[in-house]
C-alpha cells in the first residue's frame, strides 16, 4: 500500500508541477508584451510569474524524491541527476532529468543574477524555456496513465495555453512592427539603457 502511494504522489506532484510549469511559461510569454501595455497589472506577470515558479519548484521536488524513493522505478539519486541513466524508461526519465537541470540552471543564474550580467541571464533565461516541452514529453512518455482521457486532456489544454501566449505574443510584435520590433532589439542588446523595464 506504501509504494502505491508513493506512485501516486509521484504522479500527482509530477501532473500539479506541470500545470504550474505551464502557467510560469505563459505568464513568462505574456510578460514579455506588458511594457507595450502600461496598464497591464504588474502582479499578472512578475510577482505571480516569481511566485507560482517557486510553488512549482516545491512540487517538482517533491514529484523527484518520491520517485528516487518509489521501490518500483528505482531510480536512485544518480537517475534523478544524470540524464538517461536510469533503467527505468531512460529516454523518457532522461528527457525529464534535463528540463530538471535547465530549471536549476535558471534558479543558480538568478540568484547570482547581479554579478552574472542582465544579457546572460537573459539567454539562461529564454533556454530554460525549453525545460517545458521537455517536461510535457517526460510526462506523456514515462507516466503510467500518460493515455488516460483525463490526462490527455491536461496535455491539450497545457499545449493550448502556452500556444496561445506564444501567438498572443507573436500577434502584438507584429501589430507593432517594425518600431515594436526595433524597440524589442534595443531591449535586448542593451538593457541596462532601460531600467526602469524588464523583458522577459
Amino acid at each position: 500500500m506504501s509504494d502505491q502511494l508513493l506512485w501516486f504522489a509521484t504522479r500527482g506532484a509530477g501532473i500539479v508541477s506541470l500545470l504550474m510549469f505551464t502557467g510560469v511559461v505563459v505568464l513568462g510569454v505574456l510578460n514579455v508584451s506588458r511594457w507595450q501595455a502600461p496598464a497591464w497589472p504588474r502582479f499578472l506577470t512578475a510577482g505571480l510569474h516569481r511566485n507560482l515558479s517557486l510553488l512549482a519548484l516545491v512540487f517538482l521536488g517533491l514529484h523527484i524524491v518520491t520517485a528516487i524513493v518509489d521501490p518500483f522505478t528505482a531510480l536512485g539519486p544518480a537517475a534523478a541527476l544524470i540524464p538517461f541513466a536510469s533503467s527505468y524508461r531512460p529516454l523518457w526519465v532522461g528527457l525529464g532529468v534535463i528540463a530538471v537541470d535547465l530549471i536549476v540552471a535558471l534558479i543558480v543564474t538568478s540568484l547570482i543574477r547581479a554579478r552574472l550580467g542582465q544579457r546572460a541571464w537573459r539567454a539562461v533565461h529564454w533556454l530554460a524555456y525549453a525545460a517545458w516541452p521537455l517536461a510535457i514529453t517526460h510526462g506523456i512518455g514515462s507516466g503510467s496513465d500518460a493515455f488516460a482521457p483525463w490526462m490527455l486532456a491536461l496535455d491539450v489544454l497545457c499545449a493550448g495555453l502556452v500556444g496561445v501566449a506564444v501567438m498572443w505574443r507573436v500577434a502584438t510584435v507584429r501589430a507593432g512592427s517594425p518600431q515594436v520590433l526595433r524597440q524589442v532589439v534595443a531591449e535586448v542588446a542593451h538593457p541596462a539603457d532601460r531600467p526602469g523595464r524588464t523583458f522577459r
